[in-house]
């Protein structure tokens, strides 16, 4: 029976109750074959036009003709979309064709005409909220009674009048119906919501992951080639003096530096690719390269820790050594790896330069770029002058990040 099929393509936003059905796009209900619910529909109009008699052109042929066409529009309307039937239309409507069902079952003497009223009580219940349905289909289970016991009389053997109670039985079936639909909608919209969160949540990491790749590719150009800008901008002005001694010396640091960008490089690739880097082999290796051998000290019981905390340590390392080669060249660095129950942290310390900086500027993203990484983690990260202790006038940076 058609009540008996779900909801076609444009009948499936939500009951016209609903303040989001009208006026809504609808998405197909998977499973839910449209054609079905048209193809019935459609015999049953064949059906009755073939079987109901009389049916002519005067009198109480032409009478029972009408209410076929009557009936037949009421029924074919079941292929109107919800969203755009307003419930008092859908209401009147629907009242309507039970009146004309149950004048059709009165006036026609044989035929099929009572399956309108079955079919139709069926879409009552679902296409109207419950207790709305529950009334109409009373309606038509009482007026359907009544005609065939006006017409037929009690203990009627052919078609008892009884029969015309059970019109409004569909309902439930129709209730039943459009609650499954409901739930299925609410399932399907569950899981696109669920899609397009996790959609959110994969482009936030995209994002997240480009910062981390912009710090990482700033730690290793911009520093890097800063540093041997300003070398060679040092070997052309020294060009113009004749001192070649010093013109072979900032051409050898500047060649040095290559050497050290291309380590950085190597690092940058390994942290990309999340290789695992052993983080006190790691830190002492770089501090060996910087011509700080043996500055490292190491605290507490060492433990394994994270890949993403290991890298943020170690770009935190490489950017306060390339600060302190710059901006306090000769200055003593000890850096210290502390392993506490709670925390890991990372200190290095940088004294007053010997020698003369070599003037130049920075980008300005060393520190932002350092604290973002330990924000990350949802550590703390200072970077200050030592204003106590035996270590007073000293530059310290330390990152303390929880585990």
């Amino acid at each position: 029976m058609p009540y008996l099929r779900p909801v076609p393509a444009d009948q499936s936003a939500p009951h016209p109750g609903d303040d989001t059905a009208r006026g809504a796009g609808t998405r197909p209900v998977p499973g839910y074959d449209p054609r079905v619910q048209w193809v019935v529909s459609l015999a049953v109009v064949v059906v009755g036009v073939l079987t109901i008699r009389p049916v002519g052109l005067s009198g109480r042929g032409l009478a029972v003709a009408a209410l076929v066409v009557v009936n037949s529009a009421a029924l074919l309307a079941r292929r109107l979309p919800e969203h755009k039937v307003p419930p008092r239309l859908a209401m009147v409507w629907l009242t309507l064709g039970v009146g004309a069902a149950a004048a059709l079952i009165g006036l026609s003497s044989s035929g099929t005409g009572y399956l309108f009223a079955f079919f139709l009580a069926g879409h009552i219940g679902y296409r109207l909220d419950t207790r709305q349905a529950l009334v109409v289909a009373g309606f038509c289970s009482l007026l359907c009674g009544a005609v065939l016991y006006l017409c037929l009389g009690p203990g009627h053997e052919v078609l008892p009048w009884v029969f015309g109670l059970t019109t409004g039985a569909p309902v439930l079936i129709g209730i039943v119906n459009r609650s499954q639909r409901q739930a299925v909608r609410a399932a399907i919209d569950a899981a696109e919501s669920a899609e397009r969160a996790a959609r959110a949540e994969a482009r936030t990491a995209v994002l997240t992951e480009r910062g981390r790749i912009a710090r990482d590719v700033h730690d290793v150009l911009a520093h890097s080639l800063a540093g041997i800008n300003m070398q060679l901008e040092l070997a052309d002005a020294l060009i113009d003096t004749g001192d070649l001694e010093k013109v072979r010396e900032a051409h050898a640091k500047a060649h040095s530096l290559v050497k050290e960008s291309l380590k950085q490089a190597q690092w940058t690739v390994h942290a990309l690719r999340e290789d695992a880097l052993p983080l006190r082999e790691t830190l002492a290796s770089m501090l060996a390269s910087s011509g700080h051998r043996d500055a490292l000290t190491v605290t507490g019981a060492v433990r394994e820790v994270p890949a993403e905390v290991v890298r943020s340590l170690l770009r935190i390392a490489q950017e306060a050594l390339t600060n302190a080669a710059r901006h306090a060249p000769g200055g003593a660095v000890s850096v210290e790896l502390a392993f506490a129950r709670a925390s890991t942290a990372l200190r290095i310390r940088n004294r007053p330069a010997t020698r003369p900086a070599v003037p130049g500027e920075g980008s300005g993203m060393g520190l932002i770029g350092m604290r973002e990484r330990v924000a990350q983690l949802g550590g703390t990260l200072t970077a200050s002058p030592v204003t106590e202790g035996p270590h007073q006038g000293d530059w310290q940076v330390e990152a303390v990040i929880p585990q």
